[in-house]
């Protein structure tokens, strides 16, 4: 099917160009969405007659985003989720979820402005880019983490795998140094090997 742009269509064309898309395509996204007409004379005299407006409209829209751009430079949304120790997710995180995380953080913005071509499936920090307009698009960071305190060490730059094996091996030394004051606070130790009465004699001297 030809259709006549509305709008800028990213890695199809500018506004006013007549291209030829799929017609599931066109019917299920252009046409709905109203970023295209049919291409016949009736709807290529109806876009040169109201061409003006649209081209106003569009300049409008696209100095909103790019103040929004502005405000979201460095914007990044935080998403916990159960994770094995490898870092693969028991589920995914999808464009909604990106969505709905940055609208709680104060960007409202659409699922179909988030563009991801395939859910997240690991933790860790991912840059995902947002269209904000057909000409404005942002980059944010998505930060997933199992927990808050693993989404700090990641903004960091740490690795939150790694975490737990760390926390064991200071409980380990902390036990040791416990185990060691312990000891030395009961003094000498009667050799065990003795007999008992040389082990008393022992401790008594």
């Amino acid at each position: 099917m030809e259709v006549i742009l509305l709008e800028r269509v990213d890695k199809l064309g500018q506004m006013g160009e007549v291209v030829r898309v799929k017609d599931g395509y066109a019917r299920n996204f252009l046409l709905p969405q109203g970023k295209a007409l049919r291409a016949n004379k009736g709807n290529m005299a109806r876009f040169e007659k109201e061409r003006a407006q649209l081209e106003a409209r569009n300049l409008e829209r696209r100095q909103e985003a790019e103040t929004v751009a502005e405000r979201m430079t460095d914007f990044s949304v935080v998403l916990l989720r159960q994770a094995g120790e490898s870092g693969q997710l028991y589920g995914s995180v999808s464009a909604r979820d990106i969505a709905d995380a940055a609208a709680e953080a104060g960007a409202s913005i659409g699922r179909e402005q988030v563009r991801l071509e395939r859910p997240i499936k690991t933790l860790g920090l991912h840059d995902v880019r947002v269209d904000l307009h057909p000409e404005v698009a942002v980059e944010i960071q998505v930060n997933v983490a199992r927990s808050a305190e693993e989404a700090e060490v990641q903004a960091r730059g740490g690795d939150p795998t790694a975490m737990p094996e760390d926390d064991e091996d200071e409980e380990q030394d902390y036990e040791a140094d416990e185990l060691q004051d312990e000891v030395e606070g009961l003094g000498p130790q009667p050799d065990v090997d003795l007999p008992v009465d040389e082990q008393e004699e022992q401790a008594r001297q």
